[in-house]
């Protein structure tokens, strides 16, 4: 079942219960993963203490379960990682390609939150740290289902936080140290995340890193055309019925209704999206907009 030329991941962070987009990121990078042959692992996204939600790590294990999604792998928490990432900071900074950045967001507003050289108000206990972009710092890279993107990322992003001031890891420097140390090949997650990949791509350029294939899936919208997402516009997946939701996020993936249509368990229509499965159908944008809230369980 696994091939060391793929592995894919789903990285879910621990704020709240699974809701339909979230479904829609995991069974994709899931089948995409099955249909190369390769792995497929879980990691619970936790270092971001002030959003954890109690249990949520195990209620967002047990609905992936409870769909027929399981790691290949023993689920990795990043809360358990500091020492990978302190290693990879230390790199950094004696290379001179992170430093120390006192400015507070207050200092930065007048440049639309884009920071390009330090001029802190005040001199603070506990700076930040920043990667240093420098000017002309473009980044290309093909996406497997958006097609070519190109960020400025001096221009539009400046030097990003690789640590927060108040002491907890940034997003882009975990997920890039993560991915490579675990060795995945294939990042498959929603479009919301396209324009973070930039970034990850220059900080992997910094620490000699692979850069991995990317792809990104289609946003879940309601009828209105908003993002469902983690808020009262888009209920948990229902766990304890699973194949509705299942089958909503298969077509959503452009892929025929007809393929599960006959399958009565999870098992069932997980053997069948296997064989039926085509990369090819995958859609920059889904079809359909998702039902209203109150009818996201259905």
């Amino acid at each position: 079942m696994s091939s060391p030329s793929y592995r894919g991941r789903f990285a879910p962070s621990p704020t709240g219960p699974l809701h339909p987009g979230s479904l829609l990121a995991a069974f994709g990078s899931w089948l995409l993963a099955r249909h190369a042959r390769g792995q497929w692992i879980v990691r619970i996204e936790d270092i971001d203490p002030p959003r954890t939600v109690p249990g949520a790590a195990e209620h967002q294990l047990a609905t992936l379960e409870a769909f027929g999604l399981v790691s290949d792998l023993p689920v990795q928490y990043q809360s358990q990682r500091d020492a990978l990432y302190l290693r990879a900071l230390d790199q950094l900074l004696e290379g001179g390609k992170a430093f120390a950045c006192h400015c507070s967001r207050t200092d930065l507003a007048s440049r639309g939150g884009v920071h390009q050289r330090c001029t802190p108000h005040a001199h603070r206990a506990h700076p930040a740290v920043r990667l240093r972009v420098a000017p002309g710092a473009v980044v290309k890279f093909d996406d497997g289902l958006q097609g070519q993107v190109i960020q400025d990322v001096h221009a539009e992003v400046g030097d990003f936080v690789l640590k927060r001031a108040d002491g907890f890891w940034a997003y882009q420097l975990a997920v890039v140290v993560d991915d490579a140390e675990q060795g995945i090949t294939d990042i498959v997650r929603g479009a919301d995340l396209l324009d973070s990949t930039p970034r990850q791509i220059l900080l992997q350029q910094a620490l000699a890193l692979p850069t991995p294939r990317y792809l990104h899936l289609p946003l879940l919208r309601d009828t209105e055309g908003n993002k469902l997402s983690k808020s009262m516009a888009a209920l948990p997946v229902d766990a304890s019925d699973p194949l509705p939701a299942l089958r909503r996020a298969w077509r959503s993936l452009g892929q025929p209704d007809a393929a599960l249509a006959n399958a009565t368990r999870v098992a069932e229509a997980l053997e069948l999206a296997v064989c039926h499965f085509d990369p090819a159908m995958l859609q920059a944008t889904p079809d359909d907009a998702a039902p209203p809230a109150d009818a996201v369980h259905a």
